[in-house]
């Protein structure tokens, strides 16, 4: 799937250093690769145990996990929407991405520089919200010119509808809100995403803290948390710091050693691609034998045929039925066949909705 993430934030808040990390992340749970496509994108391996437990069940002679792709966006400055420092090449590439991952500094420290003189994330959020904003306002601007005409003459019932969001939008910016925030019907929400706002894509704040706080956070996370509690966003805890130490160390068990010692059960990098998988509604179903374990991406709300796509398109096009084992009940009786002896395994046809972590097999016919 092409969907990507894209980190954004100030100069020096630890948007490059993450990125680093998250390059390594694939040796946090098991040898696979990572690639990069270009200096600032890369396809990150996204950890999943289930795939993990799969393959120490089937014994395959490959393992193959799923992928999200995430881009490091150059840091943005105040100024940015009128073509302020890279501003113009910022707000073209983040319109390039489907989900955002807003990376906050929420630590002293007085070897790093801050672009604005002193700490303040909350500070550096808005900043940042209202260049996008305003290059949002200056979007729909532009389409309330085009189509205003149109809607209030009433012969074009879609330009109406179009017009109406387009008020609805621009109401919001003004106000200082994110496009994300306007509740649009669902069937005109085709209209609603090709206007391609920078506002109205899913957000992920992480704040980036010191290592004692990287459990419970600190006064700073606190406040980005009651600054962003009206949002619709989520916001999630990690220590650039803390990553680059465990990016170091040799060995799968020397960073699970150092996590011990930190008191947490997993890297804040892994947490970080899962929520970036997340955040783009994302989900995984699997296929496991002897030959091959791997997880395979699909959209929530997938059902079987376009899974079947996810393969080959050849799978949805001769499409017939799909055999769905749930993982847990895999697990639980160690095979395919203790499965269907059990009656664990379910047919499914065309209108079965892919549920997060199915075990799929596809019959079809071309």
């Amino acid at each position: 799937m092409a969907l990507q993430c894209g980190i954004v934030g100030l100069p020096n808040v630890g948007k490059s250093t993450l990125f680093n990390c998250l390059s390594n992340a694939k040796a946090q749970s098991a040898n696979f690769p990572f690639c990069t496509i270009e200096p600032n994108v890369g396809i990150i391996t996204v950890p999943d145990e289930r795939l993990n437990r799969l393959a120490e069940i089937d014994k395959p002679e490959r393992v193959i996990p799923t992928t999200v792709k995430i881009v490091d966006i150059a840091g943005l400055v105040k100024g940015a929407s009128k073509g302020e420092g890279l501003g113009n090449k910022f707000l073209a590439n983040i319109r390039e991405t489907d989900a955002i991952l807003h990376i906050l500094r929420c630590f002293d420290d007085g070897n790093i520089v801050h672009v604005d003189g002193s700490v303040n994330p909350v500070r550096d959020k808005e900043i940042i919200d209202a260049e996008l904003q305003l290059k949002d306002l200056e979007t729909i601007e532009n389409q309330i010119n085009k189509v205003q005409k149109q809607a209030q003459t009433g012969g074009d019932k879609n330009a109406k509808i179009l017009y109406d969001i387009l008020l609805q939008y621009k109401s919001a910016l003004e106000q200082g809100k994110p496009a994300r925030s306007v509740k649009v019907d669902k069937e005109n929400e085709k209209l609603a995403r090709d206007l391609f706002l920078l506002t109205n894509k899913p957000v992920l704040y992480v704040c980036n803290v010191d290592e004692q706080s990287v459990i419970s956070g600190n006064a700073y996370v606190e406040q980005v948390r009651q600054a962003i509690k009206d949002e619709d966003a989520e916001l999630l805890i990690i220590s650039a710091k803390v990553e680059s130490e465990i990016a170091e160390l040799e060995s799968y068990e020397d960073r699970q050693l150092f996590l011990d010692e930190l008191g947490l059960t997993e890297s804040g990098s892994s947490r970080l691609i899962k929520a970036a998988y997340n955040l783009l509604d994302l989900q995984t179903f699997f296929t496991t034998g002897s030959d091959e374990s791997r997880a395979w991406t699909f959209m929530r709300g997938y059902k079987a045929p376009q899974c079947a796509g996810t393969i080959h398109t050849d799978f949805e096009r001769g499409f017939i039925r799909a055999e769905v084992i749930k993982y847990d009940d895999y697990v639980a009786f160690g095979s395919e066949s203790a499965c269907r002896e059990a009656g664990k395994l379910n047919i499914e046809g065309k209108d079965y909705v892919v549920q997060d972590g199915d075990i799929m097999h596809f019959r079809f016919n071309v």
